[in-house]
Order: C-alpha cells, then structure tokens, then sequence
C-alpha cells in the first residue's frame, strides 16, 4: 500500500496516492524512494508558497495535473518572494 511508502508522514501518503491513484504499490524500492524525495520536495515548495497538502491533493483531485501543480507553486513561491 502506498502507506507504507513514508511512515508517519500522513499528508506526503495522501499527496503520493493523489499522484499516483494508488499505483505506487507495484514501484520497486528504488522507485518508492525517489518518488518519496520528490514528494518531499513539492511539500517543502508549497509550504514556502502557502499551500498545505489539502490544497493541493484537493487541485489533483479536480483535475490539476502534477506539472500543472509545480507550475503553480513555482508561480505562488515566486509572488511570494
């Protein structure tokens, strides 16, 4: 389960299953890996650009793509600044 890809970091699970649809269970161990850095990553830009994990599993739900979502927080960290 995608679960067990990031103990104890609820928000990043619900980010990862919101980009993947739950996909992420067949990835090999590497794969869960750099997906977990990645999501790490589009975490900490959204928290410099305002945006919780709600927010954004939220825009991935109604149809945001993932380069659609770093569009917009590159664009929010950027009027942030």
């Amino acid at each position: 389960m995608v679960g067990s890809i990031i103990t104890g970091m609820t928000g990043e699970n619900e980010l990862i299953a919101a980009m993947t649809g739950d996909s992420a269970d067949s990835l090999s161990p590497a794969q869960q890996e750099a997906l977990r850095r990645g999501v790490a990553k589009i975490v900490a830009l959204a928290a410099q650009s305002g945006v919780d994990t709600d927010q954004m599993i939220g825009l991935l739900q109604e149809g945001l793509s993932v380069v659609e979502l770093l569009e917009y927080l590159t664009a929010r960290s950027g009027a942030m600044a």
